[in-house]
């Protein structure tokens, strides 16, 4: 067939007109694709979607959520923190922002929020904040989930005993602890039940830190009442200092301080030359501990021993290495362990958790009034015959001799999801103290430990999306074989189809 002038040109303007469709094509459907966006995730179980928990809560956000991502430039780490936040945008494209820091450049803004991790998100909604030092769904949408619950949450910390201050400076006192809990939305006050015969009714954790006196008898029946009704606490004890008063309460619980201060042969390995610092280095399985990452530090501490009551649950948080003992003697020179004087070898318990249904309100209150009942007219004839200040006071020093004014032990508040009772029996106060809040993972534990007294630890259950045949083992043959056949075989089958078409045309 001969191709005359004519013919050629007609070719050349189809293959013309050709190439200008085509291009335009392409341009209309970049223009749509920036314009209309849509997406499919295909992958196996869903990877790229968020789970229909973490939806729902991103569905109620009221505020936009602001992420700062502490990360060095790594392309590897940010690429991770974008695919995760991603999710969250295509859920709901105008709710989430977020940034990139080098935390080589702001080393103090680091050093302030107290950030240990390359890849540390703070997540900032409505002027409180959480840290997310695990880049997962499920870690994300816990701090999200806290952070959208924070106006609820209160602790009550117990004072006039010499007790460590939430806001105090001292070396001894919690001040930099109480701040942590206001930049994460926890809110906390005080209470003196020697003024205030009473504990708030929205308290959500009572918190004993380390009282250097005994508390009066009423005061501790105010504390007994709490726990009864069903009331989250956090005691924190130290080695020396005994229960403070509430000996019914640690029988209560079915716990035993044991004599003596722990120490910990183990320290000097960690560079520590007081035998009394206990390091933590292993934790059992408890929701508290999930995530910890970090050694932590424990500054004279007490070992504790669990054989709880019925109807209570007791668990191991924190555990001591198998080189520790609860020495009973003076701690100077060289300390053995000795068992004769009832010393005990390691692994001991420092932390015990106990947890139990929460008792029904109606119960407690049907016995709260039969006990008013029961004294009622002993109450009423010594309140007309004292001033209201003598009557109270007689009744903080007397205990159970009579009813106060008002009620003692108001109903607590109960958990959002569940009835639940919680409380964390710690026999260390000196490790969320201002002088070793900074060491290692301290920080993280007592965050962990308010969250799960909050029960903050359960309001998201993210399901893992695992996919299947991620991985694709070959042996040396196979892979020798698909390197060849792509890096050889295929080139040259290309290149030799290429010549002979040409040769096969250029003889027509």
């Amino acid at each position: 067939m001969r191709v005359d002038r004519r013919a050629r040109l007609r070719l050349r303007v189809q293959h013309a007109l050709f190439v200008a469709l085509w291009t335009a094509l392409v341009v209309l459907a970049g223009w749509l694709a920036q314009e209309y966006s849509r997406e499919f995730d295909w992958t196996a179980g869903g990877r790229n979607t968020l789970s229909e928990v973490s939806q729902r809560v991103v569905e109620r956000l009221q505020a936009p959520v602001e992420i700062t991502a502490y990360a060095r430039p790594d392309e590897m780490l940010r690429k991770r923190i974008e695919d995760l936040v991603a999710r969250y945008r295509r859920a709901r494209p105008d709710a989430f922002e977020l940034r990139f820091v080098n935390p080589d450049r702001e080393p103090e803004r680091v050093r302030e929020l107290g950030i240990r991790f390359d890849g540390t998100l703070v997540v900032r909604y409505r002027g409180r904040t959480e840290q997310v030092s695990t880049l997962s769904e499920q870690a994300l949408t816990g701090a999200l989930e806290r952070l959208m619950r924070a106006g609820e949450r209160r602790l009550v910390f117990l004072t006039g005993h010499g007790e460590r201050s939430p806001e105090g400076a001292a070396n001894h006192d919690l001040g930099r602890f109480g701040r942590e809990l206001e930049r994460r939305g926890i809110r906390f006050t005080t209470v003196n039940l020697a003024r205030t015969p009473e504990l708030p009714d929205d308290a959500g954790v009572l918190v004993i830190a380390s009282p250097a006196t005994a508390l009066l008898p009423g005061e501790a029946r105010i504390v007994r009442d709490w726990v009864a009704r069903g009331g989250n606490l956090l005691w924190l004890l130290d080695p020396g200092e005994g229960t403070a008063g509430l000996e019914a309460l640690l029988g209560t619980l079915g716990l035993k301080v044991l004599p003596g201060t722990v120490v910990d042969a183990s320290a000097p390995a960690f560079g520590i030359d007081d035998p009394t610092f206990v390091v933590v280095a292993e934790y059992p399985a408890h929701p508290v501990t999930s995530g910890l990452r970090l050694l932590t530090l424990f500054p004279r501490a007490a070992a504790l021993e669990a054989a709880p009551k019925e109807g209570w649950h007791a668990a191991q948080v924190l555990r001591t290495l198998p080189r520790a003992w609860n020495e009973t003697g003076p701690i100077r020179g060289e300390v053995r362990l000795d068992p004769e004087r009832g010393e005990r070898a390691g692994p001991l318990t420092l932390a015990v958790a106990l947890t139990r249904p929460r008792p029904p309100a109606q119960e407690d209150d049907q016995a709260a009034n039969a006990k008013g009942e029961a004294s009622g007219d002993t109450g009423e004839a010594r309140a007309k015959a004292e001033p209201p200040d003598a009557a109270h006071r007689r009744t903080l020093a007397e205990g159970d001799a009579g009813p106060p004014a008002k009620p003692q032990a108001p109903t607590p508040e109960a958990s959002p999801r569940h009835g639940e009772q919680r409380i964390l029996v710690v026999g260390d106060g000196d490790f969320l103290a201002n002088a070793y809040l900074g060491n290692g993972g301290n920080l993280d534990l007592g965050l962990a430990m308010v969250n799960w007294l909050l029960h903050d630890d359960v309001l998201v259950q993210v399901p893992a999306k695992a996919a299947p045949d991620r991985s694709l083992a070959l042996s040396r043959t196979a892979s020798a074989l698909i390197g060849i056949g792509f890096l050889l075989v295929l080139p040259l089958g290309l290149i030799g189809t290429g010549v002979l078409i040409w040769w096969r045309r250029s003889r027509r």
